[in-house]
C-alpha cells in the first residue's frame, strides 16, 4: 500500500456537490492499494500513520503523532497513487488492486486507525469522482510505501 500524507489544519472531500468528509487539525491521507497488498500491509500503514511524528511539540520539533495532539484523518481512496509511469507519457494503473479487493483494505485501513486511537476518521465514497480541499500545514506531505518501510524493517 502507497499512502501520501499531508499534515493539514482543515480538509474536506466532496461528491456530487455534496461535503462527505471534512476534519479539522490532522492529516489528509490519500491511500493507494496494489494487487500483492492484503491484511499485514494494510495493518501496518494505520500503525505507522497513527504514530507518525509529525507535528510540532513546544521547542518546534516534529515529534509528536496524530496521537499526541488528538489528530482527526481525513482518508481518500486514490488507485492513481499506484501508477507506474516509467515507460512514455501515459502511467500505466495496471499495478492496483482492483475495486472489490481494494475498497476492503482501505475500509480496514480506516476501521483500524479508530482501533489505534485516532478520534475521528473522515473518508471520501471509494471509486467516486472527489474533490478534496486541504489547507496544508507547513507544507509538511509524506509518502508511506509499505513495500520499502516493511522490507527495510524485516531486513
Amino acid at each position: 500500500m502507497i499512502a501520501l500524507v499531508q499534515r493539514c489544519k482543515s480538509a474536506s472531500v466532496t461528491v456530487n456537490e455534496e461535503i462527505v468528509g471534512k476534519i479539522n487539525n490532522g492529516v489528509t491521507v490519500f491511500v493507494g492499494v496494489f494487487k500483492e497488498d492484503g491484511e499485514k500491509e494494510c495493518d501496518f500503514l494505520a500503525k505507522k500513520l497513527s504514530n507518525l511524528r509529525i507535528f510540532t511539540d513546544n521547542d518546534d520539533k516534529m515529534n509528536l503523532s496524530l496521537l499526541d495532539v488528538n489528530g482527526e484523518v481525513l482518508a481518500i481512496s486514490n488507485f492513481t497513487l499506484c501508477a507506474n509511469a516509467k515507460k512514455g507519457t501515459r502511467p500505466s494503473y495496471d499495478g492496483a488492486a482492483r475495486p472489490e479487493t481494494a475498497n476492503p483494505l482501505y475500509e480496514r485501513f480506516c476501521a483500524k486507525l479508530l482501533e489505534n486511537g485516532i478520534k475521528s476518521v473522515q473518508k471520501g465514497i471509494f471509486g467516486e469522482h472527489m474533490e478534496v480541499l486541504v489547507s496544508n500545514d507547513g507544507p509538511v506531505s509524506v509518502i508511506l510505501d509499505t513495500d520499502k518501510i516493511m522490507a527495510k524493517n524485516n531486513g
